[in-house]
Formats: C-alpha cells, sequence, structure tokens
C-alpha cells in the first residue's frame, strides 16, 4: 500500500501521533495509555488500532501491545512535524498561549487540507530559515504585534538597515 494514497481521518491521525509519542517514552503503546492519553474509551481505541492494522499502519493483536511499522511511523513522525512547526509559530510568532497554540495547531492540522497545511509548514520553514527573514526579523514582528501599533515612519529606516545587512552578509 503506497503511503501517498492512505486516506486518514483526524481522529486516525491523532491515533497515529498518539502511538508515536508513547512508543517514545515507552517503547510500546498499550490499549489503555492511548484512551488515557486520548480522553476516549478503550472501546473507541480497539475500533480505530483495528482500522490503522487493516491499514499496515501498526501491529496489532488484542490484549498486546501496539507498535507502529514502518509505513505508520513514517506518517506519524511528518504529521508530528506538521503539528509541532505549526504549534511553534502560533506560540512562538503569534504570541498565543502555549495551551492555545497546541489546541488550535491540532484543530489547524486536521480541519485544513494537506496541500494547505504543507504549505503553510514551508512558509513557516521559510520564515525561520531564509537568511532575508529569520530571527530578527521574527522578533522585529513580534515587537510591532506586542506594541499593537506602528509607526509607519519607521518603516523607511528599517528598510534602509535591512539592506545595509543583506549586504554586509552578501560580502
Amino acid at each position: 500500500m503506497d503511503k501517498s494514497a492512505i486516506e486518514l481521518s483526524a481522529s486516525s491521525e491523532d491515533y497515529l501521533e498518539t502511538i508515536l509519542d508513547l512508543e517514545k517514552k515507552n517503547k510500546v503503546a498499550r490499549v489503555k495509555d492511548i484512551a488515557d492519553q486520548l480522553g476516549v474509551l478503550s472501546g473507541s481505541v480497539t475500533s480505530a488500532l483495528k482500522s490503522l492494522a487493516e491499514k499496515e499502519l501498526i501491529e496489532y493483536k488484542p490484549y498486546s501491545y501496539i507498535v507502529l511499522t514502518r509505513k505508520g511511523a513514517s506518517i506519524a513522525k511528518e504529521i508530528t512535524r506538521r503539528h509541532k512547526v505549526i504549534k511553534d509559530f502560533l506560540h512562538c510568532v503569534l504570541l498565543l498561549e502555549p495551551k492555545r497554540a497546541e489546541e488550535n495547531a491540532c484543530r489547524m492540522e486536521h480541519a485544513m487540507d494537506k496541500e494547505a497545511v504543507d504549505s503553510l509548514v514551508r512558509f513557516i520553514e521559510y520564515v525561520y530559515n531564509c537568511p532575508r527573514t529569520g530571527e530578527d526579523w521574527i522578533q522585529s514582528f513580534v515587537n510591532y504585534y506586542a506594541k499593537d501599533n506602528h509607526p509607519h515612519e519607521k518603516c523607511e529606516a528599517c528598510l534602509i538597515d535591512s539592506i545595509d545587512r543583506y549586504r554586509k552578509n552578501k560580502v
């Protein structure tokens, strides 16, 4: 089964993320641990696990440990990466409190289609990694956001400073 052909619900993605998290902490996942972490009943977990096992994303037998397959781990790692990037952006750049950033990231990663989420993640990674943006650019936005006003007369000086920094880095 091709990884790109697997359609997963938001709930299934949450299960994969949770199993990956539990494997990191405990080496394996158990139905009870998954239920506790997701705040659902064990019966719901069992049903979801059967579905994930049919898609060959986990190894699961009743009353045993749950382990991600290579394919399942790959998908879970990508889901976790997207979640982390969005959460960090919401917290560190848009200044949401950590709990709100977490809750919103979880909703965003599931409410948006894959192409939109991937584009958002690429943009966020660009903001953090491009030498024309980077930490000072992010800090400038944070300062702008925190003050809730922006003296536009300072834009020209900022632009000149940015060009000077660019020229110095280019040399």
